[in-house]
C-alpha cells in the first residue's frame, strides 16, 4: 500500500504540527536534569515529592508554549485534505494531553482530532515506546501496519518502527536517520503535495 492510499494518519504535535520552540537544553537546566538525559525518563526515576514539584513546573512553563503555539507550514492544509478522505487522525505526543488540546486550538487544527484519539505523556507510555500507536491501532481495529507516524524527531520514527507502523519524517531539511525513515517531505506542504501526484 502506498503512503497515498493509506487511511490511519498519527502526528507527533511539537515541532510537527507546530513550529518547534521547546528549548529543551533550557528546560533540563531549570529542572536540574543532566543534558545528557531524557526528560521524561529523568522524572520518571525521581522520588515522588521531587517528582511531583518538577511535573509542576514542567507543565506550567508547557502551557505558556501551548497558547503561544504556531502552526508549522502546511500542517492544517495536510490534515484537512486527509480528513476530506476520510482519514482517522491521531496525535500522539510527549506532552500533557490537556495541553494538546490547547495547542491544537490554538493552531487552528482542534476540530481535526477526536479528543480520545489525542495520546499524551499521561495516556501511553513516551516514544519511541510503541505503546501509544499500539493503542490507536487496536482501538481503531485495525493492523499496525496500516499506521503512518508522522514526526520531526528519531523518537517519532524509532516508534513507528517498533510498532510494525511506516514512518515519515517532516520539518527538517536534510534526513539523519533514513534506516527509520519511510519517507522524507521538507515540511506538512511537502507531504501534502507528494500525496496528492
Amino acid at each position: 500500500m502506498s503512503l497515498a492510499d493509506a487511511r490511519h494518519w498519527v502526528f507527533d504535535m511539537d515541532g510537527t504540527l507546530t513550529l518547534a520552540v521547546h528549548d529543551f537544553p533550557a528546560i533540563k537546566r531549570a529542572l536540574d536534569i543532566p543534558q545528557e538525559d531524557d526528560i521524561l525518563h529523568h522524572l520518571a526515576a525521581l522520588p515522588a515529592d521531587e517528582a511531583a514539584s518538577k511535573r509542576a513546573w514542567l507543565l506550567d512553563h508547557e502551557r505558556e508554549l501551548a497558547h503561544a503555539a504556531t502552526p508549522a507550514p502546511g500542517a492544517r492544509e495536510l490534515l484537512h485534505m486527509l480528513r476530506e478522505r476520510g482519514c482517522r487522525l491521531g496525535v500522539l505526543t510527549r506532552n500533557a494531553h490537556e495541553l494538546a488540546l490547547v495547542t491544537l486550538q490554538a493552531v487552528g487544527m482542534g476540530d481535526c482530532f477526536a479528543s480520545d484519539d489525542i495520546l499524551g505523556r499521561d495516556e501511553a507510555p513516551p516514544k519511541p515506546d510503541p505503546g501509544g500507536l499500539l493503542h490507536l491501532a487496536d482501538k481503531w481495529s485495525i493492523e499496525p501496519s496500516e499506521l503512518v507516524m508522522v514526526g520531526d524527531f528519531r523518537f517519532d520514527l524509532e516508534c513507528a518502527k517498533a510498532a510494525g507502523a511506516r514512518g515519515v519524517l517532516v520539518n527538517l531539511p536534510e534526513n539523519p536517520w533514513p534506516e527509520l525513515t519511510d519517507l522524507h517531505a521538507r515540511d506538512c506542504l511537502a507531504l501534502r503535495q507528494l500525496l496528492s501526484g
